[in-house]
């Protein structure tokens, strides 16, 4: 087939889903087109290296990357994020036309970045099949707890107008599909695709030195954190849980993002010795990170749209057979208990998450490990590469054959004469 891939970040921005499948798939004998923007995730500023331009194009074999410009000012505020959407959406409308021309099928990898670029292409395209894979329920100026606006209404309509046009809907956790149901989707078109992680850079290693040098404290108990330093993510509450735990256990926070000011200035109040933070670091350093630490903190706040989420860090512990302890709701712990790969609590409750990191330290390293090895067999079975990949094929491959079937019996019914 000839596929078209739409998505709003793609490597070398950490979009192991979008990035991935366009290899896999171009290695299987597709042809496919990517249209995307210049990396500028998470800190809002394009890469080093980069300088957005009209024409950029890479190509292999089988796999053409084109990137469009779009706003990038390092502003977190709802303005800015806006900004960057409906400039992709522009970019994307005025080169997507050409360079997609002809696919046989669309991919959307769908946040709410991609909502107003996928709605244009759509049109633009006469009616392509296309496949949306639903990575975020609600906008995410709304999810971070803004007040609602004209513009976030008009990302839910823009939202649900996919939903509805769309030849078949995939959501990254089981929780999603009720909420895209809810949202428009039509409930038999709406499949279960979980999302797997970049196999290259998270899988089992030992720890090296450095890494050591950078997560390890003085023998204790490390909780690692890896990732964007969010509102959605609530570390306020991980910090608050560590306070009391001091020469008990260290929170190592690996990363960056738009609430790392506020967390570290809540650290500082709380005089926190054993909160610790690493500043963002090379993907290729990260599986060594993982190995270094005890286990990987996987956190959400008590949203409702987040009880149907599984972030990407819980596929990337797992994948590293790393033991987990999860501080979220609905579908998130729900996976962490079902695999038995580590500790859970619920969301934005310091406590009882200072309870579970007090029980962290306590388990001896066997029992770690063995959570760890629960965690990789549940990737591995549920979540890999091969398997997530296989599913989408199999999806754009329905998507495709369901609008050639349905193509003919609507020139049938336009050609019946009106009762």
């Amino acid at each position: 087939m000839r596929i078209g891939i739409l998505s709003y970040h793609f490597p070398p921005e950490p979009a192991f889903v979008p990035g991935s499948l366009a290899e896999q798939l171009a290695a299987r004998g597709h042809e496919v087109r990517v249209l995307t923007g210049f990396p500028d995730y998470p800190g809002g500023q394009v890469y080093p290296g980069w300088r957005q331009r009209w024409r950029y194009e890479t190509r292999s074999e089988r796999l053409t990357v084109r990137r469009v410009p779009r706003w990038s000012a390092g502003d977190a505020s709802v303005r800015a994020r806006l900004a960057g959407w409906l400039s992709f959406a522009a970019s994307a409308g005025t080169i997507g036309r050409g360079h997609l021309a002809g696919v046989d099928v669309l991919y959307v990898h769908q946040l709410p970045a991609a909502t107003f670029a996928a709605a244009c292409l759509l049109r633009l395209l006469g009616g392509v099949p296309t496949v949306l894979h639903v990575q975020d329920v609600h906008p995410e100026l709304e999810a971070q707890g803004a007040t609602p606006t004209p513009w976030s209404a008009r990302v839910a309509a823009a939202t649900r107008w996919l939903y509805r046009s769309a030849d078949l809907v995939a959501v990254a956790a089981p929780g999603m599909r009720d909420l895209v149901v809810a949202g428009g989707a039509d409930a038999g078109l709406v499949r279960l695709v979980l999302n797997w992680t970049d196999e290259r850079l998270f899988h089992p290693a030992e720890p090296t030195r450095e890494a050591r040098r950078l997560v390890r404290g003085d023998g204790r108990c490390v909780v690692m954190h890896a990732g964007t330093i969010g509102a959605r993510h609530g570390l306020d509450t991980a910090v608050r849980a560590a306070a009391p735990l001091r020469g008990t256990m260290d929170l190592v926070l690996v990363g960056s993002g738009p609430d790392e000011e506020r967390v570290r200035r809540l650290a500082g109040e709380l005089g926190t010795d054993n909160v610790r933070f690493v500043a963002r670091r090379s993907p290729l350093e990260m599986a060594d990170l993982y190995a270094a630490a005890d286990y990987q903190l996987v956190m959400l706040r008590d949203l409702p749209e987040l009880r149907g989420t599984v972030p990407g860090k819980l596929q990337a512990a797992f994948g590293c057979a790393s033991p987990v302890v999860a501080s979220a709701g609905g579908d998130t712990v729900e996976i962490v208990e079902r695999a038995r790969a580590g500790l859970s609590c619920p969301p934005e409750d310091w406590a009882t998450l200072a309870d579970r990191f007090w029980l962290a330290a306590t388990i001896p390293s066997a029992a770690r490990v063995e959570m760890g090895r629960r965690g990789r067999e549940a990737y591995l079975r549920d979540m890999s590469l091969r398997g997530g990949v296989d599913e989408v094929e199999r999806l754009l491959q329905e998507a495709v054959a369901a609008r050639r079937v349905r193509r003919p019996a609507e020139r049938v019914r336009r050609s019946e004469p009106r009762a």
